[in-house]
């Protein structure tokens, strides 16, 4: 083969492939910092859920030690939240079983709660209000931070479902993230009934 033939083949070739080159390496670009931008997105929302969950968790104690000197027969349901606040500082935070744990103690606190209107003298107690406006307000937190969390996971697991994306996630083993679901007794419709017979 000639020079002459040899050059045009050669700027045949980069014409034909050249394209293909500036197309495929800023999609795989474009495909994978989507990704990593999605899963940084779900540990930022994550590190919102797990601020409050801890802010929650410092307010235990002082729930529990405001109580304790009024409901002397209600020491079961002190000494589980207690001993449930204790396991899920052992427990990795963003598992599942962290987030049922956590659902468990929601359940717990609210049934605190409401034996708590069984006290009129720990009811109308200072402390006592401050402490029950204080855990409502972190709840309604908690609640904004799960969704915020869920939200992001949905965009992360979407991503790494669906095609094009889901070819690079297989590559760089991106993996799937854990929704914050509620716990079964927190689907249960409330019995009103049994609040306005007593």
């Amino acid at each position: 083969m000639n020079k002459p033939i040899a050059y045009l083949i050669l700027i045949i070739a980069i014409v034909v492939t050249l394209p293909l080159f500036f197309i495929t390496i800023p999609l795989l670009i474009i495909l994978y910092n989507g990704l990593v931008k999605k899963r940084n997105h779900v540990e930022f929302s994550f590190s919102g859920v797990d601020v409050a969950l801890q802010n929650r968790g410092e307010l235990i104690p002082n729930l529990v030690a405001s109580v304790k000197a009024y409901m002397d027969h209600e020491k079961s349901t002190l000494h589980d939240i207690t001993a449930l606040r204790n396991k899920l500082l052992e427990v990795d935070p963003q598992s599942s079983k962290r987030f049922g744990m956590e659902n468990q103690l929601s359940g717990l606190l609210k049934n605190l709660m409401v034996t708590v209107e069984s006290y009129p003298d720990l009811k109308a107690s200072e402390n006592m209000l401050h402490l029950q406006r204080s855990l409502n307000e972190m709840e309604e937190k908690i609640s904004a931070s799960r969704r915020a969390y869920n939200a992001a996971v949905m965009n992360l697991n979407n991503a790494i479902e669906t095609f094009p994306s889901n070819v690079m996630a297989a590559v760089y083993n991106f993996k799937m993230s854990p929704f914050f679901k509620a716990d079964e007794s927190a689907r249960a419709v409330p019995n009103l009934k049994e609040g306005f017979n007593k």
